[in-house]
């Protein structure tokens, strides 16, 4: 998938103030909606705007022109409109009510209605918040301000109503919780202990992508601690989770994964999966879809931590032992969580210093060029086929320990076999 394109918080904010101002010039009630109410509240620049109006979507699309606006969602009120390349784009939604939600992720159907029965439906107390941008005045039908002022995650109405309309709003939940440092209301938080078995039914797709999310910003330790004491953790991660009643275990895997400084899915996996057996990880990446590249990267990170932090010193090997290590593309990564672990005294704070320094030499001191090629060694009388791969591996065992430093002697070792 290519990058998105860049988007300048200004200008979108801009364009999406221009949104609302298009569609009240023709008697349309609209306002900014949902979660970039909650961030202009927070004082946070919000990622994306998304508007909610009285407008129709047939009169969305004739306001804006079929030429700047997509209607993959009409079917539920909602239409894209398209700003200036630096702008990005805003979500239109008609104002609202679902019925009755037959997947555990879509309504059966929509009927248009007023702003505060749109509220109604919606997620979460501090998600269901409307603003006037060009006024400035807060419509508040939920009670989502003082949760924004109190610092609480609560479920819009009834949260077994809410949760069994998106199963996935249970991760959502602590993953709003975990950010913002907020507390999860207690109906809530036992709606989640009593429904997290549900959540199993959502898309292996949504579920990674929450994931990611929550486990690479901040906040990513309560996330972990929340999905293990609400039971979410023994359905999404249930390869690595430990009984509840053993919570050790996790607690300090989340104390390492809180401790990155550039964290992603994979180094939180690889950290999660300790002592876990050898196929929990590449059952985890076909359950929940990961990328090659996850999977690749947390295997190869836990390879990582058990080759350095076990065995002889790493500065006292031979460096063709290490370099492998060292010029592996994730080396940041796990010179990242090995100072982690080190930091949470589940590692040895030296080794993961000498890894860093390996890892941050210039490349060509890291992995030199092969001093000669397979060419080399057939000009020079070494049988083809499988003799060439293997003295070729011997020679460069030669190099990266310094025993060989020129073409010639590298072929002259390979002539005599020393």
């Amino acid at each position: 998938m290519p990058p998105a394109p860049f988007c300048d918080p200004a200008a979108a904010r801009q364009f999406a103030t221009e949104v609302v101002r298009r569609l009240r010039a023709e008697n349309h009630e609209t306002y900014w909606a949902g979660g970039c109410v909650r961030d202009e509240l927070l004082s946070r620049t919000p990622a994306d705007y998304d508007v909610a109006t009285a407008a129709k979507p047939e009169e969305v699309r004739s306001i804006f022109g079929r030429g700047r606006t997509l209607a993959i969602g009409a079917s539920f009120g909602v239409i894209t409109v398209l700003g200036p390349r630096s702008a990005g784009q805003v979500e239109v939604a008609t104002f609202r009510a679902d019925a009755a939600y037959t997947d555990g992720r879509h309504p059966a159907g929509v009927t248009f209605c007023s702003a505060r029965e749109d509220a109604q439906r919606r997620d979460f107390t501090i998600n269901g918040l409307f603003l006037d941008p060009i006024g400035g005045d807060v419509h508040d039908f939920v009670g989502g301000r003082t949760d924004l002022a109190d610092g609480i995650v609560r479920a819009i109405g009834v949260p077994s109503m809410r949760f069994g309309e998106d199963h996935l709003r249970m991760l959502r939940a602590v993953r709003f919780t975990a950010f913002f440092g907020f507390a999860l209301e207690a109906e809530t938080r036992a709606a989640i202990g009593r429904m997290a078995h549900l959540v199993g039914a959502v898309s292996p797709e949504r579920i990674a992508a929450e994931l990611r999310t929550m486990l690479s910003r901040q906040g990513r330790r309560q996330a972990l601690e929340l999905l293990h004491e609400t039971g979410l953790a023994r359905e999404v991660l249930h390869e690595v989770a430990p009984p509840v009643a053993d919570e050790s275990s996790w607690r300090r895997a989340a104390r390492v994964v809180a401790a990155f400084d550039e964290p992603d899915l994979a180094m939180a996996l690889a950290t999660l999966a300790e002592g876990t057996g050898a196929d929990a990880l590449p059952r985890m990446q076909s359950r929940l879809r990961l990328s090659n590249r996850e999977g690749r990267e947390a295997a190869w990170l836990c390879d990582g931590v058990a080759a350095v932090e076990s065995g002889p010193e790493p500065s006292q090997r031979p460096w063709s032992e290490v370099q492998r290590l060292v010029a592996d593309e994730y080396a940041p990564c796990l010179a990242d969580l090995l100072r982690a672990r080190a930091a949470c005294g589940l590692g040895d704070a030296e080794r993961a210093a000498w890894f860093t320094r390996q890892a941050g030499r210039p490349r060509t001191e890291i992995d030199p060029l092969p001093l000669v090629t397979g060419n080399d060694l057939l000009a020079a009388g070494v049988p083809p086929g499988k003799p060439i791969g293997a003295t070729l591996a011997r020679l460069r065992k030669l190099q990266l320990d310094g025993a060989i430093t020129t073409r010639d002697e590298a072929i002259s070792a390979a002539q005599t076999g020393r």
